[in-house]
This record gives structure tokens, C-alpha cells and sequence, in this order.
């Protein structure tokens, strides 16, 4: 902005020519001095000084823009923007309509809690015909820790939609656009990523899902004995954003989590107060974790779904989201998937929405 010619701002043309003159050609170098200056270098009135310094700065200064303007400018262009609803009737709720394209959503949670499953579900809900309320395209998982299952993707398919399902040769369809990448090591989790731009603009892709992106990184897939333990992720945090702005589609992540030392006790500026609170009370401490990667990677994603157990009963909080207050929804894990068990959901106040929580056993339940 400072840099913004004077001679391409539409002043008079006499005062114009009065500027470049006197070498004065940016805006920068004009606002740098007083009217007094001004009205010396250039040879000319008060108010001719007054009126040009005035045009140049409304010029250069970006122009404000109120509230209503940017809710009619978010409506006009509604059609770049949309989600995937996750059928959770009370997240999707909280979300405004569900996973919004276009940016990072992430699950995270211990293992075995139901991160995969929701993956699987949302990949479905990609493939399915748009008159069932899918995205009728293709999705591409990136399956980091083998985890995905073709045999329970084809059961939650079948329990949700039979509608779709019972259909002769749906199921093999709707598998079919799921499209699975399993890297071995972090290279090629890097060669898969940039792989993916490519069938983005060519295969009709509405999704993508890594499962999960701590894999390589927190060291605890040991099939790349050469790989180091911790990679630097700057790369691909830059990569994976950029994707999701600009092919315009939701980008599912999981992550994994880890103890919680004293030395990370206080991870955002509100927790301080209650820092001495919580070393107090030892049983709290070990009984809670906190997301893998750190803190450069939890500011690169929009949202976090934050995946726990708490005496035996799952819960899934808004732990991060631009639209919604901190919600928890207690669920179930059943033949058909995730499913809550209240559309209604518990708020979370103060830093507990950021701990997670794992006790008592996890449970299935078909």
C-alpha cells in the first residue's frame, strides 16, 4: 500500500505533475511529511495540500468494511464454500452445516477411540450420490498406519445407507471411488501428498483424509528404520493448506496424542492462573494428554474435533473452531459408526477443553 504510485491515483492533473517533480512519487513519500512541507516543496496552497494528502491516504488505506457488508459478501459467494455433514445432527449443528471445504479439519484422540471409523464414514459420505446427501465425487485416503478396513467401510456403508447399498453393484460403486494410498515411510508419505494435487484436479476428488499425520513423525511406525524420529513438518503444513484453499475441498487429518509433561502445563495464556491448580492435584496430570506435533501444527488447522474417553463413555468436543463455542457430545461406536447419543451439546468451559481425557475402557457396541 505504501508503495502506490501517485501518478496512477486520478489526482488533478496539474498537482500531480506538481509531485512527480519534486521526486515525490509514492504515497509513502508523500504521507512522510507534514501539510507544512508539502505545501513548501510543492509550491501550492493549504487546501490543495489538504485535498491531495486527503485522496492519496483514502488511495492507499485499505477500505473498511462492516459486518453487513461481509455477511452479503459471504452469501454472494456461498457457492465456494459449503461442508460435508458428518450425519451427527448436533456437530453438524455446531459446525454450521458440518467439515467446511476449503480448509483442515482434525480428529484427535488416543488409539482405538474411533478416529478411523469417523474417517471411513466421511469418505462415504464424499462417494454417495448427492440426492442422498453426498458429494457424488471421490475421496483419497492416505491410510499412514494401515488401518483402514474395506470390509468395515462396506458394513457402515450397508447400516447408514441400505438404501444405496442394497442396490445391485452400489457397494462395489461406492468403494470404488474410495481411492487408498498406503505409504511405507516418510518419504513416500511426502511423494503421496504431492501426488495427490495432481488427482485433485483430475479424478473429480471432493476428499481427502490422512490417517494419521503423527504416522511417521512421532517415530512410532518403525518400518522406515532409516527415516529420523522427528521431521520437520513446515513443508508439509504449507503443502496440505494450500491444497485445501485452493482445490476448495474439505481435508480431514487425524493426529495422535501423547502424556502431558509439567513443562507443558500451560500451553495457552488463559491456563495460567490455573497453573498451580493443576500441579496440586497429580491424578488430573496423568490422567490427561494433549494432541501430537505441537503447537505450529494445532494453529494450521481451522477446526479440532477432539475425540476422549471418560469412565468408560466417549465424547466428541469442538476443542477448535472459528463458528463454534466449545461443545462435547457424548457417542457410541456401533455397526453403522459414530453416532451421539444427545444432539445436544455440554459446554466445555476453560482449559479443559483443550485436555484429553482417557479412562476407563474403550467400548464397542453393535
Amino acid at each position: 500500500m505504501a508503495n502506490k504510485v501517485i501518478s496512477q491515483m486520478g489526482l488533478p492533473k496539474s498537482i500531480a505533475n506538481i509531485f512527480a517533480a519534486r521526486n515525490i512519487l509514492t504515497s509513502k513519500d508523500a504521507l512522510s511529511l507534514t501539510e507544512f512541507d508539502l505545501m513548501e516543496l510543492l509550491d501550492v496552497g493549504m487546501s490543495d495540500v489538504n485535498s491531495a494528502v486527503t485522496h492519496i491516504s483514502e488511495m492507499t488505506c485499505p477500505p473498511y468494511q462492516t459486518a453487513f457488508s461481509l455477511m452479503k459478501e459471504h452469501v454472494q459467494n456461498e457457492y465456494l464454500a459449503g461442508h460435508l455433514p458428518t450425519r451427527l445432527k448436533g456437530l453438524d449443528e455446531a459446525l454450521c452445516g458440518g467439515v467446511p471445504f476449503g480448509a483442515l479439519t482434525e480428529l484427535v484422540g488416543p488409539a482405538g477411540i474411533g478416529k478411523t471409523q469417523f474417517c471411513m464414514k466421511l469418505a462415504l459420505l464424499a462417494a454417495l450420490p448427492t440426492a442422498c446427501g453426498g458429494l457424488n465425487g471421490r475421496a483419497i485416503y492416505i491410510d499412514v498406519e494401515s488401518k483402514f478396513s474395506s470390509r468395515r467401510l462396506i458394513e457402515i456403508g450397508a447400516e447408514s445407507f441400505p438404501e444405496v447399498f442394497q442396490l445391485e453393484r452400489m457397494a462395489q460403486e461406492m468403494a470404488g471411488r474410495i481411492l487408498v494410498l498406503r505409504p511405507t515411510s516418510f518419504t513416500e508419505f511426502t511423494e503421496s501428498l504431492q501426488q495427490v494435487k495432481l488427482s485433485i484436479l483430475q479424478n473429480q476428488i471432493k476428499l481427502l483424509i490422512i490417517d494419521s499425520m503423527a504416522g511417521f513423525v512421532s517415530g512410532e511406525n518403525d518400518r522406515d528404520v532409516k527415516a529420523p524420529k522427528q521431521h520437520s513438518l513446515g513443508w508439509h503444513i504449507s503443502f496440505i493448506k494450500s491444497l485445501a484453499e485452493v482445490s476448495r475441498i474439505p481435508i480431514i487429518v487425524t493426529n495422535q496424542v501423547r502424556s502431558q509433561n509439567c513443562d507443558e502445563l500451560v500451553q495457552y495464556p488463559f491456563q495460567a492462573e490455573n497453573n498451580h491448580e493443576i500441579v496440586k492435584d497429580p491424578e488430573r496430570l496423568n490422567s490427561h494428554l494433549v494432541a501430537a506435533l505441537g503447537i505450529h501444527w494445532a494453529h494450521a488447522v481451522t477446526i479440532r474435533l477432539v475425540l476422549e474417553s471418560d469412565s468408560g463413555q466417549r465424547y466428541i468436543k469442538v476443542a477448535k473452531s472459528p463458528i463454534s463455542p466449545p461443545l462435547a457430545f457424548p457417542f457410541i461406536i456401533t455397526s453403522s459408526g459414530i453416532s451421539l447419543i444427545s444432539d445436544n451439546g455440554i459446554e466445555v468451559k476453560g482449559p479443559e477443553i483443550h485436555s484429553i481425557h482417557c479412562q476407563g475402557n474403550l467400548w464397542l457396541r453393535f
